[in-house]
């Protein structure tokens, strides 16, 4: 939510790849094309007050005064807080609640749950249609949980990046460690926590009072997976102790051995005080990354979709950027969910995105319920889905799809 060269060594693990037999993509024409305004193609809401079926109670210690006009603590768990989004290819999306209400200490009782959602892009409305709870009945975390029943919480872990494997697991990435989390494909998690090498947060069970190097909240908040299936690049949301400060890493994880490489890329912010949302791969070396500022609503100033190029062409030790998408500054011709010409998508925190093709993008808001009010203010925000066309095609390889 609001929120050094890698020492080697993760344990080594068993990763099953069963990458999809593809033949291999024709050279792009990789330079940066002049991108245009891009263009609102589609709008649903999930409304802000929806639960999980039957679930508990949450919320008890995220305060009793009414919030944006919304009463706590909460009648059941929230879907909300979408920080991270995996295309199912079906019509439906995987989508990853983060650690609840913002802090890891009111956050006990958020229960850590992939949704799956289906947009319908012409009534204009997000359903759910399923999901599940992350868990460790295997006892791989090695520190204590909140739960007894090793439900995964708010407390223990932030999460807020997701890649599905072509295994069909998925891989989370977390804040509080950072860590990386590998579960099965109905949450079950399958190893222990993989560790940063050299970088803690704040909230990390390991620091036994030693000085965190990364501040809280500024983990792994974006995570891309690799055309081919092999690596992960997890990208953190803040500045490590000691990097020029807005200069965000990207590592790189080799799946198949387990470990991180020595060297990672590194992303630089317009400006210091901003965050990035999410990473998604283009191809073997080019992003989509979604950066913001911290505001919302009419105070919000930045809220853009950078294509990245992280073989860093002019070799001034940063990657590339070339703007694909002004997140302010949508063009809405047929003026869907009843707003103007020009849409804004004004939220504090916007941390998904998926490629639908070579030019369509899927945007969701994170609301981080109840407490944003980017849209209406006073009100607490929906989860909005959106789809964009960029202005040009990004000539992506045909893995990036999948």
């Amino acid at each position: 939510m609001r929120r050094l060269s890698i020492m080697l060594g993760a344990a080594a693990l068993t990763v099953g790849l069963a990458t999809p037999a593809m033949a291999d993509p024709k050279p792009a024409d990789l330079k940066p094309a002049g991108f245009g305004q891009a263009r609102l193609t589609g709008f649903a809401v999930l409304p802000a007050e929806t639960y999980v079926p039957g679930s508990e109670p949450s919320g008890a210690a995220a305060g009793t005064a009414p919030v944006n006009g919304i009463t706590l603590p909460f009648p059941g768990q929230p879907v909300q807080g979408f920080s991270g989004v995996v295309n199912r290819h079906d019509g439906t999306y995987d989508v990853l609640s983060d650690n609840g209400y913002g802090q890891k200490a009111n956050s006990a009782d958020f229960l850590l749950r992939v949704h799956r959602i289906r947009p319908d892009l012409k009534s204009g409305k997000v359903s759910v249609v399923g999901g599940f709870n992350l868990t460790d009945p295997d006892h791989k975390v090695p520190f204590a949980l909140t739960r007894a029943d090793r439900k995964l919480t708010g407390a223990d872990f932030d999460v807020e990046s997701i890649v599905r494997a072509f295994d069909g697991t998925y891989w989370i990435g977390d804040e509080f460690g950072p860590y990386l989390l590998h579960f099965t494909p109905s949450g079950r998690l399958l190893q222990a926590p993989i560790p940063l090498p050299g970088v803690m947060a704040p909230e990390n069970p390991n620091l036994n009072g030693g000085q965190p190097n990364i501040r809280s909240s500024k983990g792994f908040e974006g995570m891309a997976r690799s055309v081919d299936g092999r690596h992960l690049y997890p990208l953190l949301e803040g500045t490590v102790d000691g990097d020029t400060p807005g200069d965000l890493r990207m590592y790189d994880f080799d799946l198949r051995t387990g470990t991180y490489a020595p060297k990672w890329r590194t992303y630089r912010l317009e400006a210091a005080g901003n965050s990035i949302g999410d990473a998604i791969a283009v191809d073997d070396h080019r992003f989509l990354i979604i950066e913001r500022d911290n505001e919302q609503g009419d105070a919000a100033k930045l809220k853009r979709v950078y294509l990245v190029d992280g073989s860093d062409r002019d070799h001034d030790g940063v990657m590339d950027k070339t703007l694909v998408a002004d997140l302010l500054n949508l063009a809405n011709p047929r003026n869907l969910g009843g707003f103007g010409p020009a849409f804004r998508f004004p939220f504090q925190t916007i941390e998904d995105v998926a490629l639908l093709d070579d030019r369509t993008l899927a945007i969701l808001n994170d609301n981080n319920f109840p407490f944003s009010s980017g849209r209406t203010p006073g009100k607490a925000d929906n989860d909005e889905f959106i789809t964009v066309r960029l202005s040009h095609r990004l000539n992506a390889d045909p893995r990036a799809l999948l």
